[in-house]
């Protein structure tokens, strides 16, 4: 079952609209409103209902061969590596986000541009910002990564949950190319549900923000490994 969606109507539209960064489409050159202006609303939310990690930590966590080199206290390892994603992602559209008290960094990548609508490819003027995330990611190799697919409400929910599975495989792959240990990620897609805003478009449609990937680091520490490791 659906969680009930968030509409927002009239001038909380336009003032969404007016308020929240804005990204360009590579494809169209149009301006789209990114996620970050509604956060506080949607990217929390979500952020708490995907708590945990996808098929839990102590396999992957062995899997991913992460050992050694794990710091005692993920602290200031976290708050680097959030703050330099802030800094090389400004203006992108993308949102970085500390999810719990250190538990993980959400990255959301903006609605409606990083995939065209029904569509698994990956925009090429979102290249770099990938990139940006994919370096991050090896620079900090310490943690595990869930990616997550949604789409938008077009087309059938089998469909669209296939898609958003599609979505969440092809980032990985994308950051799995570019260096990161494809042993660190697990995907899942959600189809069309977390739906939480739609938004008035200029010529008045009623369009969900929800064409996305969603990227979630957990850090592990050096007590998380050797915890895995007795089980």
């Amino acid at each position: 079952m659906k969680l009930s969606r968030i509409m927002l109507s009239g001038t909380a539209a336009v003032a969404l609209l007016g308020t929240s960064a804005c990204v360009t489409d590579p494809n169209t050159g149009e301006q789209k409103a990114s996620r970050t202006g509604i956060g506080a609303v949607a990217g929390g939310v979500l952020g708490t209902i995907l708590g945990g990690v996808i098929g839990g930590d102590t396999g992957r966590i062995i899997g991913a061969g992460i050992g050694g080199s794990a710091g005692a206290v993920i602290g200031k390892q976290f708050d680097d590596q959030i703050r330099e994603l802030d800094e090389e992602l400004e203006g992108t559209g993308v949102d970085v986000e500390e999810v719990g008290d250190q538990d993980a960094i959400l990255v959301r990548l903006p609605d409606g541009v990083t995939f065209a609508r029904g569509s698994a490819d990956i925009n090429p003027g979102f290249y770099s910002s990938l990139d940006a995330i994919a370096n991050s990611m090896v620079q900090y190799p310490n943690s595990l990564i869930d990616v997550y697919g949604f789409t938008d409400t077009t087309g059938s929910d089998a469909l669209n949950q296939r898609l958003s599975e599609q979505r969440a495989e092809a980032v990985a792959n994308y950051l799995a190319a570019r260096g990161v240990a494809r042993s660190r990620f697990a995907t899942r897609g959600y189809g069309e549900s977390y739906d939480f805003l739609r938004v008035k478009t200029a010529d008045g449609v009623d369009e969900p923000l929800n064409r996305r990937v969603e990227i979630k680091i957990i850090p592990i520490s050096q007590e998380q490994v050797e915890q895995a490791r007795a089980q």
